[in-house]
C-alpha cells in the first residue's frame, strides 16, 4: 500500500490544469479561477479626494492655528462627492469638502471639521493638522494604471471583485469549470425516492459528492446508481470519461466478487496509477489515468462505496486535484492546522487513521470534539455537521485527551 503523501503525490503529477477558459461578466466572476493577469488604466484614487469632512486648506495658512488664536479663512466653494471643483484655493482662502471629494486646485491639506467653527462664508480653524496633506489621499497612491493588479490563477472572491469593479473591468476571463462524473455501483442501491426493500441500501453519496464537487466550483454529472453488471458498467465508465475530466465512483474498487472497476479500466485502456493507500477509511482507492485525446485525458477515482470511506477520500485526495485542475496557482493541499484533542483518540497504528469531528475555538485555542457514536465508515450518521478530521499517524494507536493532534479542515469554517 502507498502512503498518503505518497499517493496525494502521484494525483498532483496526473493532474494538469485547464488550460480552456471563457469570458464570464463580472456580476457572475465570484468564485471563478482567474485566467490572466489583470491591469487596468486607471489610477486609485482616481484623483486627489479627502478622506474627512471638512476643510481644504493650504497648511501654510492654519498651521498656527490655536483654539485661543483661530485663524480666520473665508470660504469660495462647497466641494460635495462627485463634483468638479471650479475654483483654485488662494491665501487666506477654504473650501468646504466632504469625504470623497476632489481637492480643489491649491489646497494641500484637509482640516477635519470638528477643529473649525463656521460664521456664514467665514470658518475658524482652531487647531491644524501636525502635517501637511494630512487627509488627503492622493491619486494613484493605492494603485498606479499599468501595473498588476491581479494575477492569474486566483479563486476570486468578493474583495476581488470589488477590485474588478473600480479597475471597470466587467467581462473576465477565467478558467472554465472543471466537469466531473458521479456514479454509483451496486445491484442493491436505490434511490431515496424509491420504497425500500429488504437488503436494499438508499445511494448517499450520489448527493454527498455532487455537492462536494459544486463546493470547489466544478460541474458535477450525477449519471446515477449502475448495477453489478460489466456490460453495463462499462458502458457507463465509457460515457463518463469521454464527457468529464475528472470521474467519480463509488464501489466495485475492493476485491469482491462483483469488483469488476479496474478489469473495466484497463480494457479501455488506461494506466491504474493507484489500488490501495494505507488509510483509514478509504484504504481501496483506485486511482487511473486515460492518456489519449479521446477521453481528455480524463483521471478516474474509484473510490469506496461506504459513505463515510467515499467523503473522507474526496477531502483528502480528489479536493487537491480538483484544485490543480481548475487552474488554481497553488495551494492545492488540503489545510491543517495543530488543536487539542477533546477526546481519546485510537487507531490501529497501522494505517494513517481520520477520526471526523467538529473543530472549535475556545479561549483562543483550536480544540477538536470526536463526534460522537461508533467511528465506523458506514455511520454517515455521526459525519453531519463535520468541519474537520483528526490524523493518527501510522505507529500511533492512542491520543490521550488534552494532547496536540494535527487536524484537516473540511469545510473552512469553525463552528
Amino acid at each position: 500500500m502507498l502512503t498518503v503523501t505518497q499517493a496525494e503525490s502521484i494525483i498532483l503529477d496526473l493532474i494538469q490544469p485547464i488550460q480552456t477558459t471563457e469570458t464570464v461578466d463580472l456580476e457572475v466572476a465570484n468564485g471563478r479561477i482567474l485566467a490572466t493577469s489583470i491591469t487596468s488604466e486607471l489610477d486609485f484614487p482616481y484623483w486627489d479626494n479627502s478622506a474627512m469632512d471638512g476643510y481644504a486648506v493650504k497648511y501654510e495658512d492654519v498651521k498656527n492655528a490655536t483654539a485661543s488664536q483661530p485663524i480666520n479663512l473665508t470660504i469660495v466653494e462647497d466641494i460635495p462627492a462627485g463634483y468638479q471643483p471650479t475654483q483654485t484655493i488662494q491665501p487666506g482662502e477654504t473650501a468646504r469638502i466632504f469625504t470623497g471629494a476632489i481637492i480643489p486646485l491649491g489646497a494641500d491639506t484637509i482640516v477635519m471639521q470638528e477643529d473649525t467653527q463656521r460664521e456664514g462664508n467665514q470658518v475658524q480653524i482652531l487647531s491644524p493638522p501636525n502635517q501637511p496633506q494630512a487627509f488627503v489621499r492622493k491619486k494613484g497612491s493605492f494603485y498606479q494604471a499599468g501595473k498588476p493588479l491581479l494575477k492569474p490563477g486566483i479563486l476570486i472572491t468578493p474583495p476581488d471583485l470589488a477590485v474588478l469593479a473600480t479597475a471597470q473591468c466587467t467581462k473576465i476571463t477565467v478558467y472554465r469549470r472543471p466537469r466531473v462524473a458521479i456514479f454509483s455501483t451496486g445491484d442493491e442501491l436505490v434511490t431515496p425516492h424509491q420504497p425500500l426493500q429488504p437488503g436494499q441500501i438508499i445511494d448517499s453519496n450520489q448527493y454527498a459528492l455532487a455537492a462536494f464537487v459544486a463546493s470547489l466550483g466544478a460541474i458535477p454529472i450525477k449519471l446515477g446508481i449502475v448495477p453489478d453488471d460489466p456490460d453495463k458498467l462499462k458502458q457507463t465508465i465509457s460515457q463518463a470519461i469521454t464527457t468529464a475530466d475528472i470521474v467519480l465512483s463509488t464501489g466495485g474498487v475492493s476485491v469482491g466478487e462483483y469488483d469488476y472497476v479496474e478489469q473495466i479500466l484497463s480494457e479501455l485502456g488506461a494506466t491504474i496509477h493507484i489500488e490501495s493507500v494505507a488509510v483509514k477509511p478509504g484504504k481501496p482507492l483506485t486511482v487511473a489515468k486515460f492518456n489519449h485525446n479521446d477521453h481528455n485525458n480524463c483521471v478516474y477515482f474509484g473510490i469506496p462505496g461506504n459513505p463515510v470511506s467515499a467523503l473522507v477520500s474526496c477531502w483528502r485526495f480528489v479536493q487537491p486535484a480538483l484544485s490543480k485542475l481548475s487552474g488554481l496557482s497553488n495551494n492545492w493541499q488540503p489545510q491543517f492546522i495543530t488543536a487539542q484533542t477533546d477526546q481519546e483518540l485510537r487507531s490501529g497504528g497501522t494505517r494513517e487513521t481520520y477520526l471526523w469531528g467538529k473543530l472549535k475555538i475556545e479561549s483562543g485555542k483550536y480544540k477538536f470534539n470526536l463526534a460522537g457514536g461508533i467511528h465506523n465508515s458506514a455511520n454517515l450518521i455521526n459525519l453531519a455537521q463535520t468541519n474537520a478530521l483528526a490524523i493518527v499517524p501510522i505507529g500511533t494507536t492512542s491520543i490521550p485527551p488534552g494532547e496536540n493532534v494535527q487536524i484537516m479542515m473540511v469545510d473552512g469554517r469553525v463552528r
